[in-house]
């Protein structure tokens, strides 16, 4: 039997509060939809469990009647892995099962298993957001006890880079990039021939602040505020991510909305935002020895030219040309990798 041209791909990517559904004949969309979970009343009162079960039915009820030849869900907080495609099996479970930092793309992988199980496909995770590429000297902080990690926006952050080395006639692996990708949270990597030398460790821990994450904080003034008994752990844990940034500084993430409102003190805080931003580019000028081929911005904040013009005002000195991809990509990344296993030009990594 003839194999077909391009596989039908189901892929998967949960949010906070809602859950992304792909349907792709290889990289062209067929169809897709974003379950909004808080239009469901109850919610906000289901245990995780009952959440992952509701977003386990939205996923069975978007295949049905459809072809899938193949899987591909957005990687979670797994250890940390080398940029590749990895195959969703037991091991992978049990890692997220017992991630020590809890996040949505945890759950892409046993929703991805469960559905791969039930129709005899394959299923995968590409490029999660533990990628590790990290030289050796870009993993000190300041003391032992606390190695810088790579957590990051991975699956975005390769596929905006290969689309521009690919848009150029030049190979991803012969160039020298800066990629910024801007979002609900915001990561910045040195790619350095293929590899991501030094990022930011976006989740919870440094770099600019975001619309909902607290970035880089006063490390000394963090520890006092532990222990001053006005706060729980777990209300430490939201002011970092979740209810830090923008959100703190304004009681909204939505930056849309903010240059909307025109508000002075509410675009200070934006324009600080992306001063950090720009400030953690040129940092990772350093991370590619001077020579930048390009400085690519993606993320949904990449569609508002506010943002892109503060920024191209920050760092038109570094002398580097400025390419804009705007939007997450996530889904079309996640199939895109899908074709590259399909036709045989990457090998699926059984995790372990």
């Amino acid at each position: 039997m003839q194999k077909q041209d391009f596989p039908y791909i189901l892929v998967i990517n949960p949010g906070s509060t809602s859950t992304k559904l792909g349907y792709f004949y290889g990289t062209k969309a067929k169809e897709s939809i974003s379950v909004n979970h808080l239009k469901d009343p109850e919610w906000p009162k289901l245990t995780p469990e009952e959440r992952f079960r509701r977003r386990l039915t939205a996923a069975r009820e978007f295949i049905r009647g459809k072809k899938i030849d193949m899987i591909m869900a957005r990687g979670g907080l797994l250890k940390p892995l080398p940029s590749g495609i990895y195959i969703i099996n037991e091991a992978m479970l049990r890692d997220l099962k017992n991630a020590p930092r809890r996040h949505a793309s945890n759950l892409a992988a046993p929703i991805a298993k469960i559905i791969a199980d039930e129709l005899g496909v394959p299923a995968y995770v590409a490029d999660p957001v533990t990628t590790d590429e990290l030289n050796d000297i870009a993993r000190y902080s300041g003391h032992p006890a606390f190695p810088r990690i790579s957590i990051f926006h991975a699956l975005n952050h390769k596929a905006t880079a290969r689309k521009f080395a690919a848009s150029q006639g030049k190979k991803y692996e012969d160039l020298h990039l800066i990629v910024v990708h801007m979002g609900g949270g915001i990561s910045v990597g040195a790619h350095k021939k293929g590899k991501v030398t030094d990022v930011n460790q976006a989740l919870d821990g440094d770099g600019p602040f975001s619309p909902e994450r607290s970035g880089s904080l006063p490390a000394g003034d963090l520890v006092r505020a532990a222990f001053s008994g006005q706060y729980a752990r777990d209300e430490l844990l939201k002011m970092i991510t979740g209810e830090g940034g923008l959100k703190a500084y304004t009681g909204t993430a939505d930056v849309k909305s903010l240059l909307q409102r025109g508000n002075p003190d509410d675009l200070k805080a934006v324009d600080a935002m992306l001063y950090q931003t720009a400030q953690q580019t040129a940092a990772m000028a350093v991370a590619l020895d001077g020579k930048i081929d390009a400085i690519l911005l993606t993320g949904g904040l990449a569609r508002s030219d506010y943002v892109i013009n503060r920024l191209k005002q920050h760092l038109h000195f570094l002398g580097a040309p400025i390419h804009v991809f705007p939007g997450e990509n996530e889904m079309e990344a996640l199939a895109y990798n899908g074709m590259l296993v399909w036709e045989g030009k990457q090998k699926p990594i059984p995790y372990s």
